[in-house]
């Protein structure tokens, strides 16, 4: 199907685009090349009273089995970078290890824990991503985002309520457009050195050789989800072709054409047998959406 120049493709699956290889199929799915085309698409799908999903890099997300309905927009050809000074803004599909070599290379500082993420810059605004001390909320100054009633709306760091793997962007229906973030000029060799650093630290402890969603569960207050998974016994705990990581217990690796289905069964086993064993409920850091 045809909108004015965008191709909107029907009855399509996720699982080639998603970062675990998994997702069910969805009614209607575009790829916009440029700001203009995504506020088009938004506006069809309004118009057509279609409910809208927004994808970044499907980097930390579970599509149940039986997809999506209505328009699902994938951001990632969204990935222009400008250079100002000490700022960078990205397009939401911006890749964010990119963003942060871009950064590196011109000598700015404050995204090196982000070296290694596999996802986009909106995801990250979205999720609050963070790691090795860093998050997101101590980088981003403004973030402009397309709002329901298709207004241009931008957010300064005051109004995006960023939390623990929380943004505004979670519940106020925004669709993030792109992001600047605000760094610090430093030594590119001691930049590059921390990213170094961090990149080693994730490939000696993250299971990278096959797909999976990062950390599937936020820390709960005075543990590590990993070790009570671990001391659980569900290290390798497999159902269909998704198991629990032998080399990490936080993560979920897709080892075998896993689905979206076996991913959200397999964490529902892991929260049973921590709650059992321990009494601590794990809460999912992943999103799980669609149907089953």
């Amino acid at each position: 199907m045809k909108l004015n120049d965008i191709t909107i493709l029907e009855n399509q699956s996720l699982a080639p685009y998603s970062h675990t290889q998994v997702g069910g199929k969805v009614d209607y799915l575009a790829m916009p090349k440029t700001h203009l085309e995504l506020q088009q698409l938004l506006n069809w799908a309004k118009s057509q009273e279609q409910p809208v999903h927004i994808f970044g890099r499907l980097s930390n997300l579970v599509v149940r089995d039986g997809g999506l309905r209505g328009l699902s927009i994938l951001l990632h050809d969204l990935r222009d970078i400008k250079i100002d000074q000490h700022t960078i803004t990205a397009d939401a599909g911006a890749d964010l290890i990119l963003v942060t070599e871009t950064a590196m290379t011109h000598g700015l500082a404050g995204l090196e824990w982000a070296a290694g993420i596999p996802g986009s810059v909106g995801g990250a605004v979205f999720m609050n991503a963070g790691a090795y001390g860093g998050q997101t909320e101590m980088v981003v100054t403004t973030v402009t985002a397309i709002m329901p009633d298709l207004k241009i709306q931008t957010f300064n760091l005051n109004e995006l309520e960023f939390g623990y793997r929380h943004s505004v962007f979670q519940k106020n229906g925004g669709v993030i457009v792109n992001v600047t973030f605000t760094l610090t000029p430093d030594v590119k060799s001691d930049i590059q050195l921390r990213m170094d650093v961090n990149n080693y630290r994730r490939a000696d402890k993250q299971p990278l050789n096959y797909p999976s969603n990062g950390s599937v569960f936020k820390r709960p207050e005075g543990y590590f989800a990993g070790k009570l998974i671990m001391d659980s016994g569900l290290q390798g705990a497999r159902i269909g072709g998704v198991e629990v990581s032998k080399k990490h217990a936080g993560f979920m690796v897709n080892i075998d054409n896993g689905t979206g289905n076996d991913y959200e069964d397999l964490i529902h086993h892991v929260q049973a047998t921590v709650k059992k064993k321990f009494n601590v409920t794990l809460e999912t850091e992943v999103r799980i959406i669609g149907e089953r």
